[in-house]
């Protein structure tokens, strides 16, 4: 048995193990009724499963990505969609339609742009920063399109 460092608690060697792997989040808000952020969410089940030291940056940039978006949506209308908003730079928004990555280090956003333009961001992990922004829906779509919904979706398929 190993003893933990912050308390005398007793843990085995594999409860030791099992809580190095999870990942550590901490978020607080000025305002007590701020909705629920990523950070205070448990990790899905498939996310949990691989143990972190066997992902690749971009996965893990990737996956904790797609927790954030969801989590952004589910606070938005059915009149708004999850768009991009480029951060450090005059680039623009970007409507998200798709997130990919290729591992080691590069996450892929794939959108159209404020004049639907085709639009695709490739970023190295340690440059990422991504500001997400609620954007009307387009007129011709009846329902709002959910990408983090999708997204999460294909994690829980893994």
């Amino acid at each position: 048995m190993a003893q933990s460092r912050l308390t005398d608690e007793i843990q085995t060697s594999a409860e030791v193990h099992e809580a190095s792997a999870l990942p550590c989040a901490r978020v607080v808000h000025t305002t007590p009724d701020a909705p629920r952020t990523a950070e205070l969410e448990p990790l899905p089940d498939a996310l949990a499963a691989e143990p972190i030291e066997e992902k690749s940056p971009a996965q893990w940039a990737y996956e904790r990505l797609i927790l954030y978006i969801k989590n952004f949506e589910e606070q938005l209308d059915d009149e708004h969609e999850v768009a991009m908003g480029f951060t450090g730079g005059e680039a623009g928004v970007l409507r998200i339609e798709g997130i990919g990555y290729f591992a080691p280090d590069i996450v892929t956003f794939y959108g159209r742009d404020e004049e639907d333009a085709r639009t695709q961001l490739i970023q190295h992990v340690s440059q990422l920063n991504v500001m997400l922004r609620a954007l009307p829906k387009a007129p011709e779509v009846e329902e709002p399109r959910r990408i983090g919904f999708r997204l999460a979706a294909d994690l829980d398929r893994r």
